[in-house]
């Protein structure tokens, strides 16, 4: 199987060495895209052997970031991609998990709330509160069984990027994936993983900062998302549980 870990960055040279360091353990293909840092992280960038580097001259918003990783992955023909945050709250060390998960379905996403991990540590009143709202939403309007509708570390075949048209560019952007995936009837499953929030102040920036301004833009994300114009859904697919991955692919 080839797959391309793909990466979101946007001034975090505080952590480039480590991470990177971690995640080359568990994928030999890493794609970063630098979203219009500001700080030393495109200087260290430079510096790191072995990684593939996207940058964005202005940053243009988490989506935006991820746009750019599922055109590389495209372009690349890579089988699957997986994609991780840069702040800690992602163990590459899960990324194996996240593969073998991804047998017989189209797209693995991890999910936060789906059981509890040792290290577990309390969401943000206002995250968890916004999740479990827009979560339930998706659920009701599309039929979905998600527990978790923002986490950021998932795996996708090839053949469902080439399905999806995301077009948002900033934090709602994993919404549009849902709402596309229901409507294309891609198989999708979660997997736990750990709920870290190493800096549970960290800002959305801008008018998100504010609670209601941020599950305002969430639900005008789906909505849009909804009226978009895509290929009819096909049937929907039960899940296959396969015994390799040469018979997966």
């Amino acid at each position: 199987m080839n797959w391309l870990t793909a990466i979101p960055i946007y001034n975090e040279a505080a952590h480039i060495r480590s991470v990177l360091s971690e995640v080359r353990r568990f994928s030999p293909k890493i794609l970063v895209i630098d979203d219009g840092s500001t700080d030393e992280t495109p200087r260290l960038l430079a510096d790191e052997p072995g990684i593939r580097v996207v940058t964005h001259p202005v940053n243009r918003g988490y989506g935006a970031a991820l746009i750019s990783a599922f055109r590389e992955a495209v372009n690349e023909g890579v089988d699957v991609l997986v994609t991780m945050d840069y702040d800690g709250q992602h163990e590459p060390s899960r990324i194996p998990v996240l593969l073998e998960a991804l047998c017989g379905v189209d797209i693995v996403s991890g999910s936060r709330y789906l059981r509890d991990f040792r290290q577990n540590t309390p969401a943000p009143d206002d995250r968890r509160r916004i999740n479990a709202t827009i979560t339930k939403y998706l659920n009701e309007r599309f039929g979905l069984q998600l527990t978790d509708a923002f986490c950021g570390f998932k795996a996708y075949r090839r053949s469902a990027l080439e399905r999806l048209h995301i077009t948002e560019t900033g934090w709602g952007m994993p919404l549009q994936v849902w709402v596309q995936a229901a409507r294309l009837g891609l198989r999708i499953r979660e997997i736990g993983v750990p709920r870290l929030y190493l800096d549970p102040k960290r800002a959305f920036g801008g008018v998100l900062n504010d609670a209601d301004e941020r599950l305002a833009y969430y639900r005008r994300v789906i909505d849009e998302a909804e009226r978009m114009t895509l290929p009819a859904a096909p049937a929907a697919c039960s899940e296959l549980i396969y015994p390799t991955w040469e018979n997966c692919l």
